[in-house]
């Protein structure tokens, strides 16, 4: 993936089989699968860059700790930074933004999105650390 997402969490190591979610400025949808068992899984959300509104805080946070998620790579923006910063949880996106999200529940789940010039497919193994983040069809071992 391009070099464009910034660690807002605070561990900057994670990996796991990919989860997709499509949302613009709209969170109820991510809220509501981070609400299951992630096992191990990283969320990747086109959030379409938009950097209006943050898609993503620390009670969603707390919410990917809780449910046993990897990781959260966001094309959009967070916010409570302040706070994710002294979580151990993985969060990449692109800025923070102080304005919360539209809870209107449009999006869409597991389906093929396109962030940083990447073609991200549900199934697929995101490996991130300090470097950078790349995908692969199956896991590296």
């Amino acid at each position: 993936m391009q070099p464009v997402f910034r660690d807002f969490g605070g561990a900057t190591q994670f990996h796991g089989q990919v989860t997709t979610v499509r949302c613009l400025e709209d969170n109820a949808l991510l809220k509501s699968i981070l609400a299951t068992p992630g096992n191990g899984r990283v969320i990747v959300v086109d959030g379409g860059g938009s950097l209006k509104r943050a898609l993503f805080g620390d009670n969603l946070g707390s919410m990917l700790l809780k449910n046993g998620w990897a990781g959260i790579v966001i094309h959009g923006a967070v916010r409570d930074v302040e706070h994710l910063k002294n979580m151990p949880i993985a969060v990449r996106a692109l800025a923070a933004c102080p304005i919360p999200p539209r809870k209107m529940g449009l999006g869409e789940r597991d389906v093929v999105v396109t962030i940083a010039g990447t073609a991200v497919t549900p199934g697929d193994w995101l490996y991130a650390d300090e470097n950078g983040a790349v995908l692969s069809a199956d896991p590296i071992e």
